[in-house]
């Protein structure tokens, strides 16, 4: 049964990577870069791309999981991320920050009504917001929730979305 049909199951955002490096009990896996990377209208603004090297950058989005299931160097597997966690790391890092820079900064021009203390007060917001993310993180981290989870071995030549 997949996660198609089994209703109890939550929805997982997949994606397919390879094996790079066993450590231990655990493995790194490096994603692998989509299709049409490099293509779309906002590729020179991607996090795939940036300053380095194309191997720091590689690098840089590995991650790891735990080698349950006797992965070896060199496999594709794919993995997964519950989409309600996805939605919960968006809003704690994007969300959480906005709205207590606009609260601060609402509150103090409304309070003050000078355009000196509405910009302190929105970068004081902002700072506070990125604080309580930290936070936030810390525990969506610490509950396990933001690791991601295999789910299967990639079958030859299955790509993302197939």
């Amino acid at each position: 049964m997949d996660s198609i049909t089994d209703f109890s199951a939550p929805p997982m955002v997949e994606g397919i990577a390879h094996v790079v490096k066993i450590d231990g009990k655990s493995v790194w896996l490096e994603p692998e870069q989509g299709s049409s990377c490099g293509s779309c209208a906002s590729a020179s603004a991607c996090g795939s791309k940036g300053i380095g090297t194309i191997s720091s950058r590689l690098e840089n989005r590995r991650f790891r999981i735990d080698n349950d299931a006797n992965l070896s160097v060199g496999e594709r597997v794919v993995f997964g991320i519950r989409e309600n966690v996805l939605l919960k790391a968006s809003i704690t890092a994007y969300a959480i920050p906005l709205v207590a820079l606009v609260l601060a900064g609402a509150l103090a021009q409304w309070k003050f009504g000078s355009d000196l203390i509405t910009m302190a007060a929105t970068v004081t917001g902002l700072v506070i917001g990125l604080g309580i993310s930290r936070m936030a993180a810390g525990h969506l981290h610490s509950k396990g929730d933001l690791a991601p989870l295999f789910l299967r071995r990639a079958k030859p030549g299955e790509t993302c979305g197939s």
